[in-house]
């Protein structure tokens, strides 16, 4: 019979921040990034927590950022995020959500990260904090390096789209799972289940949260 999921959204939901502006101090002392990148990409997440910004925006920095990762292998990407996750992203990560992952685990609901991170990170923080599986951003791969060119992008409906085909592959009812963000970019995201629960919501957000009456949470505290 197929079963509720409960998915989760990762920056500012699972997590206090961006996790790509998190890791980017560790990524640029091992030459993956410069540290003009990671003054841009903070420019960037500065003006997207403040202002939100447009899809096709996101879309273009998302690809820009897919292209610093080629001729880099999966296996030395999984390393560096490994190292990172003790000092950069287990700190950013908030208490109530693994909270509520317990909740829904007890009740026989796997629980999924699903995130416009690379799959990489997605599944590296999935594990270390016990999710069942994560779904990411996809770079292709050719002669074991990364070609800087995106196979699946989870930005906007994408992340609906990704949700779907897990469900489908996974017998999963979406109309019984629960979906968190932050994000009024992933709306389509949130109508993708049958409970959708707004969490620190942005100003866009919130406002759709009012007028379909959907939950809104409020995450504060750090894990430990």
């Amino acid at each position: 019979m197929p079963r509720a999921a409960a998915f989760f959204d990762l920056d500012r939901t699972l997590i206090r921040r961006s996790s790509a502006l998190a890791l980017a101090p560790h990524f640029r002392r091992h030459g993956v990034i410069t540290r003009t990148q990671v003054v841009k990409a903070a420019f960037w997440q500065m003006l997207f927590a403040m202002h939100g910004a447009p899809a096709e925006r996101v879309r273009a920095a998302a690809e820009d950022g897919l292209m610093l990762l080629r001729g880099f292998t999966p296996e030395q990407m999984r390393t560096l995020v490994a190292e990172a996750l003790e000092p950069a992203l287990r700190p950013l990560v908030y208490r109530e959500p693994l909270g509520l992952v317990e909740q829904h685990r007890e009740r026989g609901e796997p629980t999924y990260i699903v995130s416009a991170a690379l799959q990489e990170i997605a599944d590296a923080i999935a594990d270390d904090l016990g999710f069942d599986g994560a779904l990411g951003t996809l770079c292709e791969v050719e002669n074991g390096v990364y070609t800087g060119r995106g196979l699946r992008s989870l930005h906007g409906p994408h992340k609906a789209d990704a949700v779907r085909e897990l469900a489908a592959a996974e017998d999963i009812d979406l109309a019984a799972s629960t979906a968190y963000s932050d994000s009024h970019t992933d709306v389509p995201f949130l109508e993708a289940v049958g409970h959708p629960v707004v969490v620190n919501p942005d100003r866009e957000l919130r406002r759709v949260a009012v007028e379909r009456a959907w939950p809104v949470l409020r995450f504060k505290q750090r894990a430990a």
